[in-house]
């Protein structure tokens, strides 16, 4: 495995992590770390288990095996530090909520979710939709938006937290151009900001274009460290176990991105 990132400076480090359904480990002795201000893909193919690896970095999942740390502390020291974008597919669009109020939950944990939502925070939400292009839609309900819009409102949440690290699980799938590249552009500013990202991503042909740090996942890591270095055609189909179809045009002749 491959990777660059010392203690000191990584904004996440996971070691040795395994985590189970039904006593059948899904993935296995898994150890990675993304240093501060890096936007990190985790690239695998499907039923790698890259989502079940970040619930189980936010403690949405059981650990069989594992330790995982947020600049050097125990998740739950620093979990205020943290968001998570989950998939559009796990949420509950047709709950009778409007898209300021799902925004300003983000701050529910600095303040407590039995606290009123205070002038600062409506106004910290409504600056987050403007950040994400959703400021005509603050009071639309949830159910009435399109799959690029719901991605744009929980990123908006996200931005509420004033986290500093940031998990997304597929913030791709299923949105339209002008969406993605949006989104693209608000993690390339939080990283301008000194923020982490990890993205669960599917799209190889995108990931030297969007990102610098590459987390390489099939159950384990095979390979973790920057793009240049790590998403090579032979590490990508050593992945993918070989049964990967794909264009080598984003690859240069030794392997190595272009």
């Amino acid at each position: 495995m491959t990777s660059r990132s010392t203690d000191q400076e990584a904004a996440l480090k996971v070691q040795n992590l395994t985590v189970a359904y039904q006593s059948n480990p899904v993935v296995r002795g898994v150890d990675f770390s993304i240093p501060k201000g890096r936007l990190a893909a985790m690239v695998g193919p499907n039923g790698a288990g890259k989502s079940t690896v970040l619930k189980a970095c936010l403690e949405l999942l059981p650990r069989l095996s594992g330790d995982v740390r947020i600049h050097g502390d125990l998740f739950r020291k620093q979990r205020r530090r943290v968001a998570y974008v989950p998939q559009r597919e796990s949420v509950d669009w047709d709950f009778p909520v409007s898209v300021l109020d799902v925004v300003a939950m983000g701050a529910y944990g600095r303040l407590g979710w039995f606290r009123r939502v205070n002038r600062s925070v409506k106004a910290a939400a409504a600056e987050a939709l403007e950040r994400v292009g959703m400021s005509a839609y603050a009071d639309r309900q949830i159910s009435q938006l399109s799959g690029g819009q719901q991605q744009r409102t929980f990123l908006a949440r996200a931005l509420v937290q004033e986290a500093d690290l940031f998990f997304l699980d597929e913030p791709f799938a299923a949105v339209d151009v002008a969406t993605e590249q949006a989104v693209m552009e608000l993690l390339r500013d939080l990283r301008a900001r000194g923020a982490t990202c990890l993205v669960v991503h599917h799209d190889l042909a995108t990931v030297p274009q969007y990102f610098d740090w590459v987390v390489l996942l099939n159950e384990q890591v095979l390979a973790n460290g920057p793009t240049e270095s790590v998403f090579t055609a032979d590490k990508v189909s050593q992945t993918y176990g070989g049964k990967l179809v794909f264009s080598r045009k984003f690859f240069g002749s030794d392997g190595s991105d272009v």
